[in-house]
């Protein structure tokens, strides 16, 4: 497969678009990569148990309901760039409903560790439409440096919560 053969199934999503807003707006273009990150309420910090645990969380529907290129998850958020994957009847799986699984199986199971109630994630999350190859590199390279530029880790391979799956290249 060549270079623009990948990048048209990468980067042309093949459905129309929908905008849905809570305080920030939330486009999903069914099939399009998304650049994703959520954040802890303000007073809650993930030890390492939980950020391994969220990390699983993510990692749980790659390649059953996403495709999880790379995802992070530092002490007080997550970033992942996904594309979800198509369904069974013709759509794709809604990523909306998908970002709220992970957060809310998260949650639940950090709030049963903790012995505590409550909210662990902010309710927003900020998402955006990958549009070509250069700004896919650009959320990959940030998302990589970010537990070395928050001090937590030299390099990032040496840093236990970021996964890197698949390539479209």
């Amino acid at each position: 497969m060549n270079d623009g053969d990948v990048s048209k199934r990468v980067f042309q999503p093949v459905h129309e678009f929908t905008v849905k807003r809570r305080n920030l707006p939330h486009w999903q273009n069914p099939g399009a990569v998304y650049f994703i990150t959520w954040r802890c309420r303000p007073e809650k910090k993930l030890s390492h148990q939980e950020q391994s645990l969220v990390l699983e969380t993510i990692n749980y529907w790659h390649r059953r309901r996403w495709t999880v290129f790379i995802a992070l998850v530092m002490p007080d958020h997550v970033h992942v760039v996904v594309q979800p994957l198509p369904t069974s009847q013709g759509g794709y799986v809604d990523m909306g409903l998908l970002v709220k699984s992970v957060k809310g199986f998260s949650a639940k199971k950090i709030n049963l560790q903790r012995g505590s109630q409550g909210p662990v994630w902010q309710p927003e999350r900020y998402d955006r439409i990958i549009r070509d190859e250069q700004e896919f590199l650009e959320k990959w390279q940030y998302i990589r440096n970010n537990p070395v530029k928050a001090g937590l880790a030299p390099t990032p391979e040496e840093y236990s919560w970021l996964f890197e799956g698949d390539s479209p290249w």
